[in-house]
């Protein structure tokens, strides 16, 4: 095996998943770095990074640890050994061992923890619930406006008063013919709070006003990009075999279940709406036959219940950490084979059924 540059490595991992789909309010990417030059020779995947997986990490000598959840979440601010997460930081930097968390970017990529949720469903096809939008596009602004004038001497007023405008991107202006009369037509991308300013200034001239378009520039939607999914399953089947083939999934005894008002175990299920981990944001509103999720407050799953939609709860992380096999395997695939990866065995989820 050849090494990798810890620098490389964290570039591989951003192509793997772009950082840009996190959600807003996520902590992600690399938030431990040893002083540089660091090489990377064992990867260590972990769902959870607690004391006992660090010290899995120190003993099987990891240089580097991705941890879908990220340790560092809320701002520390100091270093010690009085809490847990501070000492997570402590041994890692003793030991140089860096720190990665891709959390949401994972949840969104097509290939990521909620596909490899909707597999437990059996055959269907799956739409995200909320979909992710292209992270570079429109490069600038929010809006575009675009007018014509045949009245030159005008629009060189107009257009030197536009100028003096902040945040006003893309300013062109092009000949065209309307009303059977060369024109010129000016199209210019703005700002929320540049748009107000401009609107002010066309206002002025009522001729101008009245010709002007103002278009709303949306981002294109990624497809099968985003967080939760709709799932329609190719046939439909009892409750209790989506039960069953879940536990099988996710390699669970046991899981909470709360029936649809009006519905039994032979009940059909047909669409399934699913979110791993704490899903009741992504979920609400969504018409299903079931909610698939890790954990969901008691009052969200009253309203779902009163909406005749079933709810299986198998708790956080056991909706999210068998995804960490198959990362394993793309992941050998992506960084080809540079390094070696290794699955945390120290990693559970902290609930158990006494």
């Amino acid at each position: 095996r050849t090494l990798m540059d810890l620098r490389e490595l964290v570039s591989a991992l951003n192509n793997f998943a772009s950082l840009s789909l996190a959600a807003s309010w996520d902590n992600v990417g690399l938030l431990v770095e040893p002083s540089p030059p660091h090489t990377v020779n064992t990867l260590l995947l972990t769902n959870d990074l607690t004391e006992e997986v660090m010290e899995e990490a120190v003993q099987k000598k990891a240089d580097f640890i991705l941890s879908y959840h990220p340790p560092i979440f809320t701002p520390l601010k100091r270093v010690t050994w009085k809490t847990w997460k501070e000492r997570l930081v402590v041994r890692a930097l003793e030991h140089r061992i860096g720190i990665y968390s891709p959390h949401t970017a994972y949840d969104a990529i097509p290939h990521g923890v909620n596909n490899w949720l909707a597999k437990g469903l059996g055959a269907c096809t799956s739409v995200p619930l909320q979909p992710s939008t292209a992270p570079g596009y429109p490069a600038e602004g929010t809006h575009r406006v675009e007018f014509c004038t045949g009245d030159t001497e005008h629009l060189d007023m107009v257009l030197s008063k536009i100028k003096d405008i902040q945040e006003i991107s893309c300013l062109t202006t092009f000949p065209a013919r309307a009303e059977d009369e060369e024109q010129t037509r000016v199209s210019l991308n703005c700002s929320q709070k540049a748009l107000m300013e401009v609107v002010a200034l066309l206002s002025q001239n009522s001729l101008l006003y009245h010709k002007t378009e103002i278009l709303l520039l949306q981002k294109p939607l990624l497809p099968h990009t985003g967080m939760g999914r709709l799932c329609t399953l190719s046939e439909p089947v009892s409750l209790s075999d989506v039960i069953e083939r879940i536990k099988s999934h996710l390699k669970l005894r046991h899981i909470r279940l709360a029936m649809g008002m009006g519905k039994t175990l032979e009940s059909p299920v047909k669409k399934a709406a699913l979110c791993a981990g704490s899903g009741s944001s992504v979920l609400k509103g969504t018409e299903a036959d079931l909610y698939l999720t890790g954990e969901m407050s008691h009052h969200d799953v009253l309203d779902a219940v009163a909406n005749g939609i079933s709810v299986i709860l198998c708790e956080h992380s056991n909706t999210e950490r068998g995804f960490l096999s198959e990362l394993r395997d793309m992941l050998a695939i992506h960084l080809q084979n540079k390094i070696n990866i290794i699955v945390s065995e120290k990693d559970r989820d902290p609930l158990q059924v006494a």
